[in-house]
C-alpha cells in the first residue's frame, strides 16, 4: 500500500509528499478556473500520469519479452468538458526514436500502452487517444 499525504497551502495550491520516498510536488489551479496556472493542476496530473504508466510499463514488458524500450517522448494534450467540469479526453502522442522495433516488439508495446494500470482505472468516459510514432 502506497500513502501520500496532502496540504492546502492556500491560494489554491495544495503540496502532496511521497511518504515513503519524501519527493513532493505542488500543484494549481488552472488559469480556467481562478488560479494562476503557475505549476501542474490535479488534472494535468491525471493527464500526466496517464503518459508516464504507459512508458513505465512499456519498459516493464520490454524487459520481460527480452528487448530494449529506447528513447520514448510522450506529448499530452488534455481537453476539458463542461457541464460536469472534468477531463474529457488525453491525447498521448507517443514518439519512438533510435531503435527499430520489429512488428512483435510493436504489438508488445502498444499493447501494454493501452492496458496500463491508470487506463483502466479512469471513467470509460474519459477518451483515451494514443497515437504510436515510430520514428
Amino acid at each position: 500500500m502506497t500513502k501520500m499525504s496532502i496540504s492546502y497551502s492556500g491560494k489554491l495550491r495544495c503540496e502532496a509528499t511521497h511518504n515513503q520516498s519524501g519527493s513532493r510536488l505542488q500543484t494549481d489551479a488552472p488559469l480556467d478556473n481562478n488560479g494562476k496556472g503557475e505549476t501542474f493542476s490535479p488534472t494535468d496530473l491525471l493527464a500526466t500520469a496517464l503518459a508516464t504508466c504507459i512508458i513505465t510499463v512499456m519498459g516493464i514488458s520490454a524487459e520481460k519479452s527480452g528487448f530494449t524500450l529506447g528513447k520514448v517522448n510522450a506529448n499530452i494534450e488534455k481537453i476539458m468538458g463542461t457541464e460536469p467540469r472534468r477531463v474529457q479526453e488525453v491525447r498521448v502522442q507517443l514518439q519512438f526514436a533510435g531503435i527499430a522495433y520489429s512488428e512483435k516488439e510493436r504489438g508488445i508495446l502498444e499493447r501494454a500502452a493501452l492496458n496500463c494500470p491508470v487506463a483502466k482505472s479512469l471513467n470509460q468516459d474519459l477518451i483515451q487517444a494514443v497515437e504510436f510514432v515510430y520514428m
